[in-house]
Order: structure tokens, then sequence, then C-alpha cells
């Protein structure tokens, strides 16, 4: 690099941030802009009545080398503790365990023949590490050729329909094959998970990479939203709150439903490719209690009367004194429950927890917090990468990329590193 240049970075998320960090160890003169009023994006905290923990939430498995490898880069890696988990599910109004052999045996609703099916299938697809012969299917194909239609309805209809709604059968196999893969290798043996936080929350990595941009004389700006983007041929003009800002370059991480609002100048094509991509948003509970709901960190549901693809009870993996629950609404934006007031969603969680655990008393509930996110999962069809427009755009130094660019990979704090890593690079 022959001079200083000028970089700025949309959006601190985990993905902006990591992008900053290492453009700022490679020379860049760094600017991050953020419209909230804290870094972190879906990993930010937020203060639950005395309580600093994330307004979405997080857990790590053990493929996340990107993670731990940048918790030891940054002097942190002190702070991860690994724990044994439980997973439920509760089916037709009835709480079973689940996520082991014997507990898979027990399970009454599915056949010897189904059991084997799908225990074989989330065997093979820990082993497996190619995707490519996936990436032609939808993970519903997938699903019922492996398992049978009556396994499918039973283990997997509800939470995709409730995680993608009307794009359920739409989704790509290979996406659904990393998910099983990653939780999966997570695993001590068959009968043990275990799965890693943060001590102190994913705010420990916030402020150490917001730390480390600063000593590297990076800037960070917050309530500094980003609505234009255009080159004048020279140079790349940046609009935030009103003021054009100049810079050399551009990586912009605001999901990509955003970009033709607030990039200019880009080919009709592109713009297209942009708008037919989905997303799916969330609304998301969160329950303070005095008591735990179940012994489980993760549970599945498929219940006619709860609307909820599961419930993820965060205290137990990170051994709070007070119990913490997150309640996820998977929505896309035109859905009209997102519409709903947080008071309706509220009631609504209270009298899931009601049905799922008999001796919950609302006298147990010490606070609640709803968070909504409008771009929170991308919808990943078969041959989704090939949907995508190249990161590099044919505006000369603008760069975009968003959490669809982890496929097949789910969202996860430690793909967003990796990710950020390589964008770094290409921006260079």
């Amino acid at each position: 690099m022959s001079k200083k240049e000028r970089i700025a970075v949309c959006g601190a998320g985990i993905l902006g941030l990591t992008t900053a960090y290492e453009l700022s160890k490679k020379g860049f003169d760094v600017t991050l802009f953020e419209k909230d009023d804290r870094v972190g994006g879906m990993s930010a905290s937020f203060n639950f009545a005395g309580l600093q923990i994330e307004r979405y939430y997080h857990f790590f498995c053990k493929p996340d080398t990107p993670l731990f490898e940048l918790l030891s880069e940054l002097g942190i890696d002190r702070h991860l503790r690994w724990q044994r988990t439980r997973m439920g599910f509760f089916f037709n109004g009835k709480l079973y365990k689940w996520g082991n052999p014997v507990a898979l045996l027990l399970f009454p609703h599915l056949s010897f023949i189904e059991k084997v099916r799908f225990g074989l299938q989330v065997s093979l697809s820990v082993k497996k590490k190619r995707w490519d012969k996936l990436e032609n299917l939808t993970g519903t194909r997938w699903l019922k050729d492996f398992i049978g239609e009556r396994a499918y309805r039973i283990l997997w209809d509800s939470l995709l329909r409730l995680k993608f709604h009307e794009y359920k059968d739409r989704v790509s196999a290979a996406w659904i094959w990393r998910r099983l893969k990653r939780v999966g290798l997570s695993r001590k043996n068959a009968f043990t998970e275990e799965l890693a936080y943060l001590e102190g929350g994913v705010e420990v990595l916030l402020t150490a990479l917001m730390e480390k941009i600063k000593e590297k004389k990076g800037e960070i700006r917050l309530h500094a939203g980003v609505t234009g983007i255009k080159s004048d041929g020279k140079s790349l003009k940046v609009t935030v709150n009103g003021e054009e800002k100049r810079f050399d370059k551009v990586v912009t991480t605001l999901p990509l439903p955003y970009i033709p609002r607030v990039v200019s100048g880009l080919p009709a094509e592109v713009v297209k490719k942009y708008e037919t991509l989905d997303n799916i948003g969330v609304v998301c509970v969160i329950l303070k209690l005095t008591n735990s709901l179940t012994e489980n960190f993760w549970l599945n549901i498929n219940d006619p009367e709860i609307d909820l693809p599961g419930i993820i009870e965060y205290s137990n993996i990170n051994p709070l004194t007070e119990k913490i629950l997150y309640f996820p609404f998977y929505l896309p934006g035109t859905h009209r429950n997102f519409q709903k007031s947080d008071r309706e969603f509220l009631d609504e969680v209270t009298g899931y927890c009601k049905k799922i655990n008999p001796g919950f008393d609302e006298s147990w509930v010490l606070s609640k917090k709803v968070h909504r996110y409008e771009y929170a999962q991308p919808v990943c069809p078969p041959v989704f990468l090939d949907m995508l427009p190249p990161i590099k755009t044919s505006i000369e130094g603008l760069y975009v990329v968003d959490t669809s660019y982890y496929y097949p990979e789910d969202r996860s704090i430690s793909r967003s590193i990796e990710i950020g890593k390589k964008i770094a690079g290409i921006a260079s």
C-alpha cells in the first residue's frame, strides 16, 4: 500500500468489527459506521434489569476454530467456558428427553425403522465432508427421502415452517446438513453434548475488538446510519446522517436487502439479484425467571398450540443465578404477526411456559423484554451461492457482504470472524 488509504466499514456487527480490525492491522485508516447506539448487531448486549446479556442468544461449538483463534489473539480466551448441555423435544403437549440414542429409542411416536433412519442420517451428516451432492436438493426433499414422510412431519416440518414460513420448502439441503454437522461435532460422545459460552458474555469480545481498532487509530462512530454510497470516479462518497464523507474504499456489511436503497450506480441486473433474495426477521422475547422452566438448553417444539420452533434456556449453559430464556419468533417482515405489540408476544410466551411446565407461575417472572430485528436469517435455496452478486462490485473500491455469504454455514460468531478476515484480505 503506497499510502494510508481511507476505508469505511458499514455495520458494526461481529462481521463488520472483525473486518475493521483486520484492515486496521493491515495499515488502513479505518472508520466504522454503526446506526445503533452500540456495536455488536445481533451480538449486542443490553442491561436486563441489572444483568448485561445479549439481545439474541449465542453459543459456541467445537468446530468454531476462527473464534477460538481470535480469542487467543486478543488475550481473552480465558473467558471461554465449556458446559454439558441437554436437549428436549416438546411434542403434542408432552416434554420428552432428546439428543441421545436412548432418548430416541424411548420416543414413542416413531417406529423403530424411523428411529434408525433418523439416527443414521444425523450420524452420516456429522461424518460427511463434501456438500456438493446436496447443493441441488431442497432440505425437505433430502429429509423426506431419508427418514420418510411421517417422520419428517414429526421431527422437521414444524421447525422449518416456523423458521421459514412460506419459504420452508425452498431451503437448501446443504444448509440443513451443515447445521447438523456443526452441532454434532460438538458432542463428546453419543450421549454427551458440550457447548461453550463466554464468561462475561459476547460483550467481552466486542470490547476487545473495539479497543484494538482504536489502538490502531481506527474510528468507531455510533448513531451513524449509512444512507448512501456512490462513486465520483475518484473516490467513494458515503452519506452518514445527511453528511457526505470521502473514502478510497468501502466495505458494507449491511443486510443485502438494504443495498439497492443505499448504493447508487449498480448495474440493473445486479440490483435485481439483491431484490430477489429473501430474508426472515425475528421477534425475540427474553424472560428472567426465578426458577428453571426445564432442564434443557435447547428445546425443540412441535405442538399445534405453540407457534415457536424452539426455546433456548440460556442459563442451562451459562449457570447464572437467575434463569434466562429466549423465545425466538422468526417472521418475514410482511407477516401479520411481525406487527403484533410487545405485550401480545409477552402474553403468548407466558401461556407457552404454563403449557410446557404446568408448575410455572407468573410470579416466577422477574423481568421481560422484546427485541426485533428486520433481517435476521437469509433464506438459502439450492445453488444459493450462484444467486449472490460478487462481493467485489463493479463500483471500484466497493465491497458488499453480509451473512448470506456464510452459506452453507448458518449464522454464527465464528463464521462472522472467518468471513471478516476473508473480506479484509479481498479489500486490501
